[in-house]
């Protein structure tokens, strides 16, 4: 396992990868080279297949990370009821189907009961499902579920706006489109009051 331990700005950033898969992908970006018709052997690619193989290691790390984890490490007692929002939490994933990115914000209610969470644990478990290879519905339903699990909170809502490059780039070539998905759970998915005030919130410009 080798780290790069990057320092930018005071921000102490971590990559790990594995070295035996490192090398393996390697390989095989290798071949992708030659496939498509170019030349892995001249100046700009040589390097290439190792940044590819170091690139998607880390597009794909929520595989080996336990997002319920994340939330128990700081889950504390309170006595709070109210809504917790935390939106426009910024989310880089890769589609499952052609493996290209798509980008947005996921915003993420919960209403306590017992339990809140340190705030940027919400984030946190964000990236973990979406550093995988994914679908946004299934992505939206997955924090979702993680955080009633892990929290066992009232409710919560998630809300997640996309835009998708294989719609963008390929395909029907749509630049402008957006997708939304949601899901709720308790009080959001009951009480429709709560959940107009949840989507009045995330809209709203607060800041």
């Amino acid at each position: 396992m080798t780290k790069q331990d990057n320092n930018i700005n005071g921000y102490r950033k971590i990559d790990s990868y594995n070295n035996n898969k490192s090398a393996l992908l390697a390989e095989h970006y290798l071949e992708v080279l030659k496939i498509i018709g170019e030349n892995p052997e001249r100046e700009g690619l040589l390097k290439t297949p190792m940044r590819v193989a170091k690139a998607i290691q880390f597009l794909t790390q929520g595989y080996d990370v336990n997002p319920s984890e994340i939330l128990l490490t700081a889950r504390f007692r309170e006595d709070y009821k109210q809504m917790v929002i935390v939106k426009d939490i910024e989310l880089y994933s890769l589609c499952e189907h052609h493996m290209l990115p798509f980008i947005g914000k996921a915003h993420i209610a919960y209403i306590p009961n017992k339990y809140i969470v340190g705030l940027s644990k919400i984030p946190r478990v964000v990236d973990v499902f979406a550093r995988r290879l994914q679908i946004q519905e299934r992505l939206t339903t997955q924090i979702k579920n993680c955080i009633q699990n892990a929290l066992d909170p009232l409710g919560v809502a998630v809300v997640i706006e996309a835009q998708h490059l294989c719609m963008q780039i390929r395909g029907v070539q749509k630049q402008n489109s957006v997708t939304t998905t949601s899901d709720f759970t308790g009080v959001f998915l009951k009480s429709e009051k709560t959940r107009a005030e949840f989507m009045n919130l995330i809209g709203a410009k607060l800041h």
